[in-house]
């Protein structure tokens, strides 16, 4: 048995230790928000945080998780500034399809808790690794923008 710290819990896994965490949390937890979507880390709409730190769970071995606070998008509005990201992104109508957001939103809340100020370079750079097919990428940045600070507050 492994015990994994999943969204402020102790969660018991009976699973090979290099299962990848997305299936831990997806088919054994029923944690859906997390989303497959290519399977090598290339999408980013499996994001989860790894010690705070934005982590793809499709290529995570569970083993990884060991020892470490792993957060879903099931428990970002848990932070102050996961509640932010997710309320910007409502305010701003930022998704369409819906798909990748969970990873989007994971990636943008880590981003502005380590950079509360980031410049368009600094998103670009967070940000690169998810993609939306619905191109809603404008729409991401100033919901991270607004989060930071840095835009007028639309309604």
């Amino acid at each position: 048995m492994i015990t994994l710290n999943i969204n402020g819990k102790p969660r018991q896994i009976d699973l090979s230790t290099d299962t990848p965490l997305l299936w831990v949390l997806r088919d054994h937890l029923g944690l859906t928000g997390t989303k497959f979507g290519c399977g090598i880390s290339l999408c980013g709409a499996c994001t989860v945080h790894l010690d705070g730190k934005p982590t793809r769970a499709c290529v995570t071995p569970i083993s990884d998780g060991i020892g470490k606070k792993i957060v879903t998008i099931e428990a970002i509005n848990q932070d102050a500034t996961g509640q932010k990201v997710q309320e910007a992104w409502l305010a701003l109508r930022v998704p369409q399809c819906g798909y990748c957001q969970s990873g989007q939103i994971m990636t943008a809340t880590a981003l502005l808790k380590q950079n509360p100020k980031p410049t368009d370079t600094d998103i670009d750079t967070a940000m690169s690794g998810n993609i939306c097919r619905c191109g809603t990428y404008c729409r991401i940045r100033a919901a991270i923008k607004q989060v930071a600070g840095l835009t007028e507050v639309r309604s």
